[in-house]
């Protein structure tokens, strides 16, 4: 059965947006290790799980072509299949994307049974919160950066219960992320 990724950056006290959405809090100016790090959790990923608030940035700016992103990972995220969650669209117009128009857990259920990678979840918050309260979440990767915010939006916040998590790894980096690799115990 295919597992299901998030990969998401947080702050050190655990949010991964400001209360308005800011994300100017975030370091972008990785070295090599970090950079082949997140190649590696891509490697074995064939399909890309948005939200439609996140959906609505990420899609658009891969497609640009952004100068100051990777040539590789820009064709791997224009390439890659996208399925974007959302109960208010009705209609996808970008390339390679495809809208869910089921109940979430059901349509995340039917993707983990279809033959293929593993599904990376990129968020945003709300989304992922969603996954992770359902049960669906089966690997955490969490990119720490060095800021607290003090408010934020969290992907912890619909949990009703605590959540185990069993450690997988803990890396440090140079540019000051640590990333936290957990497998959510069921």
């Amino acid at each position: 059965m295919r597992k299901l990724k998030v990969q998401m950056q947080t702050s050190v006290d655990g949010f991964v947006a400001g209360i308005n959405d800011e994300m100017d809090w975030l370091t972008f100016d990785w070295d090599q290790a970090l950079k082949q790090g997140v190649a590696n959790i891509m490697e074995p990923v064939d399909t890309i799980l948005l939200g439609r608030k996140l959906a609505e940035g990420f899609i658009p700016h891969w497609a640009s072509e952004p100068e100051y992103e990777d040539p590789i990972s820009i064709k791997w995220m224009n390439e890659m299949p996208k399925v974007v969650f959302s109960t208010t669209l009705t209609q996808i117009e970008w390339p390679n994307t495809r809208l869910a128009v089921g109940e979430l857990t059901d349509e995340i259920n039917k993707l983990k049974s279809l033959s293929g990678g593993d599904l990376i979840a990129y968020g945003g918050a709300t989304f992922v919160a969603s996954l992770l309260k359902a049960g669906l979440v089966d690997e955490l990767n969490l990119f720490v950066n060095p800021v607290a915010l003090g408010k934020g939006k969290s992907i912890f916040g619909l949990l009703e219960n605590p959540q185990q998590l069993k450690p997988i790894c803990t890396k440090f980096f140079s540019c000051g992320i640590t990333w936290l690799e957990f497998e959510v115990v069921r």
